[in-house]
């Protein structure tokens, strides 16, 4: 079969590997539908990497399939499930897992970054990570639970409270995907921070009450005259914009930090903190929340699949990373199934 290799060296390579079987009782060979360009991918891809990863891995970390084999230990899943994918796979032996925090796991891997993902017609995933999703949940939709979950898990930590003020910085796929569920949660006004312009019109089409181009208005006084106090809320949805969070939140607020960026060296006025009592929390990736993720996509109230603007061929894969560097696409799908 054909699949997206990662080679090294910001290589990636559409090639032919074998077909993967079952080899453990707790096995389950999937057979891919769609899996979702993450800005991860890129990342992998850069030169010198952003971020790690196996060479000569599958890459291809969010996707969805149907069950078509399995182990003799799989009681959870049947023989044509559709399953969504959790891909970070813990030990649950750890420390930090016994403490009830598998996403910190000591001994932690993922597939599609460090083991074969979604980037191939078939995938052999545990079991543990494969929860069953309808059949009548539109497939884009679908496609879409895994980064789904990391902000689910996210939006646990904020306290949210029906009309609170909201501000957004980051129109970006993960950006968008908190606007969808601030809206669902019954946020108050939603003001996002956008300078591109392809985003920011999304954005507003999603329903975003206001979207502010850092480049052209001074933000800070914008918000405040729309809030008075400031933000209830404040996400930074990039990785590199904790001080601007911290000067945009109302006293008591509550700051978000979710975007990651190594380099980020931010210089903040600590005193802020403690004497306007900010609350200011981290969230990295998903916490027990795909159970919740799947309902929350049956249920229809949250419409992710509005973010999918490219579906693409296996053999396009360069072609839709290419998208995705020069900003031109938010959530982009492989079909593994077609070349």
């Amino acid at each position: 079969m054909l699949a997206g290799v990662f080679e090294g060296e910001g290589k990636l390579s559409i090639k032919e590997v074998p077909e993967p079987k079952i080899t453990g009782p707790d096995d389950v060979l999937l057979k891919v539908e769609f899996a979702g360009i993450c800005g991860t991918d890129v990342h992998i891809l850069e030169v010198p990497p952003g971020h790690p990863a196996t060479p000569g891995a599958i890459l291809g970390h969010e996707y969805v399939g149907i069950v078509i084999d399995k182990g003799h230990n799989v009681k959870t899943v049947d023989i044509g499930d559709r399953v969504v994918v959790d891909p970070n796979l813990t030990c649950g032996v750890c420390r930090y897992c016994r403490r009830g925090l598998p996403n910190m796991c000591e001994n932690f891997t993922t597939l599609g970054i460090y083991l074969n993902g979604g980037f191939a017609p078939y995938n052999v995933a545990p079991s543990k990570a494969l929860y069953k999703i309808s059949k009548d949940v539109p497939l884009e939709r679908s496609a879409l639970a895994e980064p789904l979950s990391c902000v689910v898990n996210a939006m646990r930590k904020l306290n949210l409270q029906v009309g609170d003020n909201v501000v957004l910085i980051g129109a970006g796929p993960m950006g968008l995907l908190f606007l969808l569920m601030l809206k669902a949660q019954g946020a108050g006004k939603i003001i996002v921070i956008e300078p591109a312009p392809f985003r920011a019109k999304i954005a507003k089409d999603l329903g975003a009450d206001i979207v502010l181009n850092p480049k052209e208005v001074n933000t800070k006084e914008v918000i405040m005259d729309i809030t008075e106090l400031g933000a209830d809320i404040v996400i930074d949805a990039v990785g590199n914009q904790f001080a601007t969070a911290l000067d945009l939140a109302r006293r008591g607020g509550t700051v978000l930090l979710f975007g990651m960026n190594e380099n980020a060296l931010p210089q903040i006025k600590q005193i802020t903190i403690p004497r306007y009592e900010l609350k200011i929390f981290g969230s990295y990736i998903s916490w027990f929340s795909f159970p919740q993720t799947v309902a929350i996509l049956e249920s229809g109230n949250v419409p992710v699949e509005k973010l999918v603007t490219h579906k693409l061929p296996l053999g396009k894969l360069q072609e839709g990373i290419d998208i995705m560097k020069r900003g031109e696409g938010i959530k982009i799908l492989i079909n593994p199934q077609e070349t």
